[in-house]
């Protein structure tokens, strides 16, 4: 598995691999995460990373108690694909 970091300055999550950066956008308001993007470089594409690096989000949201707006269509699928996380959704 690879690192994964929150950056909560930014407001995203990050996870680094062989000089490029994937990442999760959120913004965070009264404990609603709305995921606004996910990006994976065309170079790493193919590995999991995206689903990687939701899975992580998505643990962080329901660890931390909030709700989770799955703006992005790639979170959408994902947690439509793995229902365990359906009840985050606001």
């Amino acid at each position: 598995m690879n690192t994964i970091e929150h950056n909560v300055t930014g407001k995203c999550f990050e996870l680094k691999l062989e000089g490029h950066r994937c990442v999760l956008d959120y913004t965070l308001n009264n404990q609603v995460m709305t995921v606004t993007h996910t990006g994976v470089p065309s170079e790493l594409g193919g590995r999991g990373l995206a689903a990687e690096i939701t899975k992580f989000a998505l643990d962080y949201a329901q660890a931390q108690g909030w709700k989770v707006v799955p703006q992005c269509s790639y979170v959408a699928a994902y947690i439509k694909k793995h229902s365990e996380y359906a009840p985050l959704v606001n």
